[in-house]
């Protein structure tokens, strides 16, 4: 471990476990979405337009203080790298669920729940992963499951992906559904970045 002679601004943190803890909430709001009649998903979309809102505004208060802080815990371009990721992820779910409303969609194709599910998980798992960034430990197993989830999550997506073109769907049906699932498949890639990230980091300060 290097030793530091000058002080490092700690509130990076707490920023970031935050982030991590509002992406957990996201990933609730996505797995009530599966269950809930078609009548009360406008309702969950907004609980999750404002999820994604209060991560915007964790990003951007992340970036304000790296911008003011002379002192930073580690690489200014990994904390800019770690941030964005995080916030891509609630991008990406928040899109999914709008997508569902403003398609209308009946029914979700049988595997959503599974694709939704490795999300769920590795939600909670980058969310127990942000307050060790302070100690730099019990990380390795952290980003080796996070990179087992996107490969488990690539797998789900391919069979979806056969699903939607058997020819049970009519074409405008098969274009609705597989920008969600895609949508999805891109929120498990933004995890593995925040992974991939928090790698880097652990590597570097090594």
């Amino acid at each position: 471990m290097r030793f530091r002679l000058t002080p490092r601004e700690t509130s990076f943190y707490d920023m970031f476990a935050a982030s991590a803890d509002n992406i957990v909430t996201g990933s609730k709001l996505l797995m009530e979405l599966l269950g809930a009649d078609p009548a009360t998903r406008t309702e969950i979309s907004e609980r999750m337009r404002a999820a994604e809102h209060a991560g915007d505004d964790a990003t951007h208060a992340i970036l304000h203080q790296l911008n003011s802080s002379f002192i930073t815990p580690f690489d200014r371009e990994d904390i800019y790298t770690l941030a964005g990721s995080l916030d891509d992820i609630m991008d990406y779910m928040e899109e999914a669920v709008d997508l569902v409303v403003l398609y209308n969609i009946e029914e979700l194709p049988k595997g959503v729940e599974q694709q939704i599910e490795v999300l769920a998980r590795a939600a909670e798992l980058t969310a127990e992963a942000m307050p060790n960034l302070r100690t730099m430990s019990n990380l390795t197993e952290y980003w080796i499951e996070v990179n087992r989830l996107e490969n488990q999550a690539d797998q789900i997506h391919r069979k979806l992906l056969a699903h939607l073109f058997n020819g049970k769907y009519d074409a405008i049906e098969v274009l609705k559904l597989k920008q969600i699932v895609d949508v999805l498949e891109e929120a498990a890639d933004a995890f593995e970045h925040v992974a991939n990230t928090v790698e880097t980091i652990a590597v570097k300060e090594s």
